[in-house]
């Protein structure tokens, strides 16, 4: 009798054609959001012609969208908590919209900087509330674990498929079309939305407060600018003075979400067991994908001779094995204790890197399939932990657990740049002579610039030996992952396994 009501109770939680219709709309502002991440690669020198930016200007088109998303993630994911994630993904629809429609028609560099950050915000508020309607709108768990697994992948596809779109709309049109391709998928987002996707909020969620907001943000921005001017740029008195005040906002902010009632951050969320892992899984998986992507791009360009265009076509081809990866992981993860999966996931992108320390000046397929295997793994974490630490959250928090999942995305992706390109970057410099101009020294586009045959020659061997070490760095760093996965999720795996779908 048990077994049989088991069974219907299951059946009545399954998802159905709607709400798979519902999911497939909700991948369009994933896949723009993530785009929009690299969609300025081929469209800067037009930009530079038409608006004649400064330098600075030109370092804030690019970067202020992902400081205003990365900035606000926290405060949106607990709003749309608290208003309603549906209410919340219409709204950033249209802040996205209206903010693509300027940045594509702007007249100055500060009209553009201004709708780029409007974009940042708009795709803050997108991204947790589509891992949030996920995780409410699929109540059973393989159906859920599934739909994380396809989310994942798309989100890893869409910052590779944002530079090749671009390319291939400023072949044909105006620098300003690679922000209006946005527009049409959120008039279909504001339309489709309402009809298909249900709303979803806190019943019971408190006053909303006000002062975590600067807060959150006074913790985030410092951090994720002070780590990327140090990849850059190399860490400074400056910019570790700025990670620092980034670091005790951020210790004030967690001090006051520990004490408070109404908390924007709510305590609820780690007691779950597996969330605060999950967490930190991801990011060390995003440490890994990120910090690749420091030197492989670089390869494709400045060591192999590649244009931009063809770089970004050639690195498409890493993204079929990666699109599959996911969904595999999760039919497996049902199977067998997901605690292996997810440690073999580490290992998995640890072989990818170190099969990227074997490349020489010469070798393109075995870049693309380290990257290939490399992504897939770290994609199959990303799935698992991401499912894990959702499933683990209460439903009325899916959206904070969302923005939390993605902000440690956003730490681990830019610790990850710093760190791997630290290694990266003094290994080259060490190995090319002393007699070398200064801008040689520091980069590869440097030695390129010089026009000398045997300082590219020289600094060619020295980019390939740096990428050496920086992968040897990254394999072993994720096969530690591998290990801590296993100690910390070994008991709260199989309690996730046990969890009744909730509604």
């Amino acid at each position: 009798m048990t077994n049989a009501t088991s069974t219907t109770t299951d059946r009545s939680d399954l998802a159905g054609r709607k709400e798979w219709t519902a999911f497939v709309v909700l991948l369009l502002p994933l896949l723009l959001v993530s785009m929009d991440v690299s969609v300025l690669f081929f469209a800067i020198p037009s930009i530079d012609r038409d608006l004649a930016p400064s330098a600075t200007q030109q370092l804030w088109i690019f970067d202020v969208y992902g400081f205003a998303l990365s900035g606000l993630l926290i405060t949106m994911g607990s709003l749309g908590d608290r208003i309603g994630r549906r209410k919340l993904l219409l709204l950033g629809a249209a802040a996205f919209g209206t903010a693509s429609v300027g940045a594509a028609y702007a007249t100055s560099p500060e009209m553009l900087i201004a709708a780029r950050a409007l974009l940042g915000i708009g795709g803050a508020t997108l991204m947790p509330s589509t891992m949030g309607l996920v995780r409410n709108m699929f109540r059973n768990e393989r159906q859920r674990s599934t739909a994380v697994g396809i989310w994942s992948g798309a989100m890893a596809g869409g910052i590779a498929l944002g530079s090749v779109l671009s390319g291939v709309m400023l072949q044909h049109f105006w620098w300003g079309s690679v922000f209006l391709i946005n527009v049409p998928a959120m008039v279909l987002l504001l339309v489709l939305v309402p009809v298909l996707v249900p709303e979803f909020k806190d019943p019971n969620p408190g006053r909303f407060d006000l002062w975590s907001v600067p807060l959150s943000m006074g913790a985030v921005l410092p951090v994720v600018y002070g780590v990327k001017e140090s990849a850059a740029h190399g860490l400074d008195a400056r910019n570790a003075l700025i990670i620092a005040v980034g670091l005790l906002v951020g210790w004030i902010f967690v001090r006051r979400q520990r004490v408070r009632d109404d908390a924007m951050i709510s305590r609820e969320l780690f007691r779950g067991k597996g969330f605060a892992a999950g967490i930190g899984l991801n990011s060390l998986a995003a440490f890994a994908m990120m910090g690749s992507a420091f030197f492989t791009t670089q390869y494709l360009q400045s060591v192999l001779g590649m244009s931009t265009m063809e770089a970004a076509l050639w690195s498409l081809a890493p993204s079929l094995a990666v699109g599959a990866a996911a969904p595999t992981a999760t039919a497996i993860a049902q199977r067998v204790d997901r605690t292996y999966v997810i440690s073999a996931g580490f290992v998995i992108a640890a072989a990818g890197f170190a099969l990227l320390a074997l490349s020489d000046t010469n070798s393109l397929w075995l870049l693309l399939i380290g990257s290939a295997v490399m992504s897939s793994g770290i994609v199959t974490v990303m799935a698992l932990v991401s499912d894990l630490a959702l499933a683990t959250a209460p439903p009325e928090k899916a959206g904070s657990a969302a923005s939390l999942l993605e902000t440690g995305q956003e730490f681990g992706g830019a610790m990850g740049m710093a760190l791997l390109g630290a290694v990266a970057t003094a290994v080259y410099a060490a190995d090319l002579p002393d007699s070398a101009p200064e801008a040689a020294r520091k980069t590869l586009p440097g030695a390129l610039a010089t026009g000398d045959a045997s300082l590219i020659s020289a600094g060619r061997e020295a980019f390939v030996h740096s990428m050496e070490y920086a992968s040897v760095a990254g394999s072993l760093i994720l096969l530690a992952g591998a290990v801590l996965a296993v100690a910390l999720l070994r008991r709260g795996s199989g309690a996730v396994k046990q969890l009744a779908p909730t509604h």
